[in-house]
């Protein structure tokens, strides 16, 4: 679900283009409607729907094709002009424009500033104002174990674990091998885990390792985790700060058209309270509930827009 969508070098092929084309056929770019999309997975679906309504709601004429697919799909359809505005993340311009050795995706303001500026020159494509919440790799402890202890950050963590801390960590065999995730961690925040305090979950699913660490499975009281993973908010886990800057960072950003924000100027300043009022513990908890819940995105999306008085 609404996990980091990491890149990994994917590029956008004549391949997606042509996935693009036969996905959404013939919407055009004389089409009056704003297209609004978004990627597949539970995360996209709740911020496609938040951008729609919003646009709807002000009386901007649009069309829904959201959770339209994977990242590849839904950038090469903007690139394409095939669709007008879906939400991204930041921390993925590393990957678009090959920047992924620099460290100036640790840091949000850098990172947005970046990607903004570059897929303006390259593609006419505008970042607006991004979320608060980070969706990058993490790690989260029980929260009876957290507080209790007082760990807050990453640094309380390599301290307590440091100083003795009874930890047995939950996570993927990518999570636990893979230089940018727990070595990174542990090499940053001064701490060491040894084999007896790790169980490494095949698949490397997020939800896995959060019900391991609920359910105190095989001692484990500690999970890998994306930041805004719906299940946390329901499981009794902590997710704890990258407070040193380790992991690159995920902000979901809404990307739109030149064209179509100049045609609809408005856009900006309608959609930036919506993302404002996203930080992590409230899209983990409306992540949750369409995970957990059951509660249609649109519905969740709804709701959060009302009570923020975003739909008066």
């Amino acid at each position: 679900m609404g996990r980091r969508p990491v890149m990994k070098g994917t590029d956008m092929s004549k391949l997606a283009l042509f996935s693009v084309a036969a996905l959404i056929g013939c919407l055009g770019a004389a089409n009056a409607q704003v297209v609004v999309s978004s990627k597949i997975d539970t995360e996209g679906g709740v911020l496609g729907q938040i951008i729609l309504q919003v646009l709807d709601h002000a009386g901007i004429p649009t069309q829904d094709r959201i959770q339209l697919g994977a990242t590849p799909i839904v950038r090469a359809a903007i690139i394409a002009g095939e669709i007008d505005i879906y939400p991204e993340y930041t921390g993925n311009g590393a990957f678009f424009f090959n920047l992924a050795d620099k460290p100036i995706w640790q840091d949000a303001g850098t990172a947005y500033e970046t990607v903004r500026k570059l897929d303006l020159e390259a593609n006419d494509i505008v970042w607006l104002t991004p979320a608060p919440a980070n969706n990058t790799w993490g790690i989260a402890l029980r929260t009876d174990v957290a507080e209790p202890a007082r760990i807050a950050t990453l640094s309380d963590f390599g301290t307590w674990v440091s100083g003795g801390g009874s930890v047995k960590l939950a996570a993927s065999a990518e999570f636990v091998n893979s230089a940018p995730a727990l070595p990174a961690f542990q090499t940053r925040y001064g701490f060491k885990l040894g084999q007896d305090q790790l169980i490494v979950l095949s698949g490397g699913d997020t939800a896995a390792t959060i019900q391991a660490a609920a359910n105190q499975t095989s001692g484990a009281n500690a999970a890998m985790v994306y930041g805004t993973d719906g299940a946390i908010a329901f499981s009794g886990l902590t997710v704890l700060e990258d407070d040193q800057r380790v992991q690159p960072v995920y902000q979901p950003s809404p990307n739109i058209r030149a064209s179509v924000l100049a045609e609809y100027p408005q856009i900006a300043d309608l959609l930036k309270p919506a993302f404002a009022g996203l930080d992590l513990k409230m899209l983990q908890h409306l992540n949750g509930q369409v995970q957990v819940e059951g509660i249609p995105a649109a519905d969740v999306a709804h709701t959060y827009l009302t009570d923020a008085g975003l739909l008066d």
